[in-house]
C-alpha cells in the first residue's frame, strides 16, 4: 500500500508537468477559430488535480455541488446543473420549460436554431418562429408581433430565447434595458424565457451589468465555461430548484450524466474565480484585429467588433479557401463563417505577441 502511494506521489506530478508541457508545445499555431480551443492554464490544471470528487450520478461529488451552487448564486438562482456542453444546457433548459407543439421565438441566427442539429424539434417537439433581428438581437416589439393568436391552426407561443452575446452577430450583445422590455412582454403573455448565455460574461464585461440582474429576468439560464472563461469542458443550467430537478431527469435521458466530474467542475470554479476580469483583454485584441482589417481592399464588409468575435466578408476576388490557406501557411487558423465570411475569435491563449504577428500577416496579404 505504501509503495502504491509512493508511486502515485511520483506519477501525478509527472502527468501534471507532461500535460502542461504538451499544451505549450501545441501553441505553435495561432488558433483563432474559436474561444473553445483554449487549454487549461497551469494553475487550472493544478486545481483539477487537487479536486475532491465523488460519483455525481449518486449526488456525491462535492466539487460539482460547489460549482453549481456558486454559479447559481452569481446569477441569483436557486440551483444549477453541470452538463458537458452548452448545447445540452440549452436543450435541457428549453425542454424543462416547454411543452411539445409549442413555439419558441428567437432570432433567425440563434445558436439554438442554427447550430444545435434541429434539437428544438427533435428533443422538445417545438416549432420555431424566426425573427430577423439586428445582428442576432431582437426587441420587445419583435416578440409582441410574433406571438401567435389562439388558433388550432398554429402552435401556441410558449417561450422566448435570447442569445447573449450573439455568435452569428459577431459578438453583439444586449443591454439589460432591452431584455427587461422583452421580459415585460413575456410576463403579460405568460411566456417563459431562456437565456443562451454561452458568452454572457463577455457581454457583462462591456456593460458592467451584474449577472444577477440578468438571471432574475429568465426562467432558465445557460452559461458556458469552456469559451472565454477557458475551462476545458462544461456548461451550467441555472434556474429554480423545481426546474433544475426536472432538468436533472432530462439530462439523464439525454445521456448527460457524468461520474467523477468534479475534476472538470474544479476547472469551472477556477475559471469563475480567475478568468472573468481578464475578458476585456480579449476584446481589446479583437478590436485591434478589426482595426487591422478595416480598409483592406480584399475586405468587403467588417462587422462592428463589440466583444471577442471578429467577422468579416471577403471580396469575391479573394476566395475564402485561398484566404484561409494563406493564413494557415503562416501559422494562423481562422474559420469560414458563411459563403465569403471569416470569423476570428480572441481568447485566453491569444496574447499580444500573437496579435502582433497576426496583424503583420494580415497587412501583408494582397489580392
Amino acid at each position: 500500500m505504501q509503495c502504491a502511494h509512493l508511486k502515485q506521489g511520483r506519477i501525478l506530478p509527472f502527468l501534471f508537468n507532461f500535460l502542461y508541457v504538451w499544451a505549450q508545445i501545441r501553441q505553435f499555431m495561432i488558433d483563432l477559430r474559436s474561444d473553445t480551443v483554449t487549454r487549461p492554464t497551469k494553475p487550472m490544471l493544478q486545481a483539477m488535480f487537487e479536486a475532491e470528487v465523488g460519483d455525481d450520478v449518486f449526488d456525491e461529488d462535492p466539487t460539482v455541488k460547489k460549482l453549481e451552487a456558486k454559479a447559481a448564486a452569481l446569477f441569483g438562482k436557486e440551483a444549477g446543473l453541470f452538463c458537458p456542453s452548452g448545447t445540452m444546457t440549452n436543450q435541457v433548459g428549453i425542454k424543462a420549460i416547454s411543452q411539445p407543439q409549442q413555439e419558441v421565438i428567437c432570432d433567425q441566427s440563434s445558436h439554438i436554431y442554427y447550430y444545435e442539429a434541429a434539437g428544438l424539434m427533435f428533443n422538445s417537439g417545438l416549432s420555431v418562429r424566426l425573427v430577423a433581428g439586428d445582428r442576432g438581437r431582437i426587441t420587445s416589439r419583435d416578440v409582441l408581433e410574433n406571438i401567435n393568436p389562439e388558433s388550432i391552426h398554429q402552435p401556441p407561443t410558449g417561450l422566448v430565447a435570447l442569445e447573449n452575446t450573439s455568435n452569428k452577430g459577431g459578438g453583439s450583445y444586449y443591454k439589460l434595458e432591452t431584455a427587461k422590455e422583452i421580459a415585460g412582454v413575456c410576463r403579460q403573455h405568460n411566456l417563459k424565457m431562456h437565456l443562451d448565455g454561452a458568452r454572457i460574461f463577455n457581454a457583462l464585461a462591456e456593460t458592467g451589468e451584474s449577472p444577477s440582474a440578468w438571471g432574475n429576468l429568465f426562467d432558465t439560464v445557460s452559461v458556458c465555461l469552456s469559451k472565454g472563461l477557458g475551462a476545458p469542458v462544461g456548461s451550467l443550467l441555472l434556474s429554480n430548484k423545481e426546474i433544475v430537478a426536472k432538468a436533472r431527469r432530462i439530462r439523464k435521458a439525454f445521456g448527460g450524466n457524468m461520474r467523477q466530474s468534479g475534476y472538470l467542475a474544479a476547472a469551472g470554479i477556477y475559471a469563475l474565480d480567475h478568468h472573468i476580469n481578464r475578458l476585456k483583454e480579449d476584446h481589446a485584441r479583437a478590436r485591434a484585429l478589426g482595426k487591422a482589417l478595416a480598409g483592406k481592399s480584399w475586405v468587403k464588409e467588417l462587422l462592428p467588433v463589440d466583444t471577442n468575435i471578429v467577422v468579416f466578408v471577403l471580396q469575391d476576388s479573394m476566395p475564402v479557401a485561398k484566404f484561409l490557406e494563406t493564413l494557415k501557411r503562416e501559422g494562423i487558423l481562422a474559420v469560414q463563417f458563411g459563403r465569403q465570411a471569416v470569423r476570428m475569435v480572441t481568447h485566453l491563449d491569444f496574447d499580444d505577441d500573437m496579435l502582433e504577428k497576426t496583424i503583420r500577416i494580415l497587412q501583408g496579404i494582397v489580392e
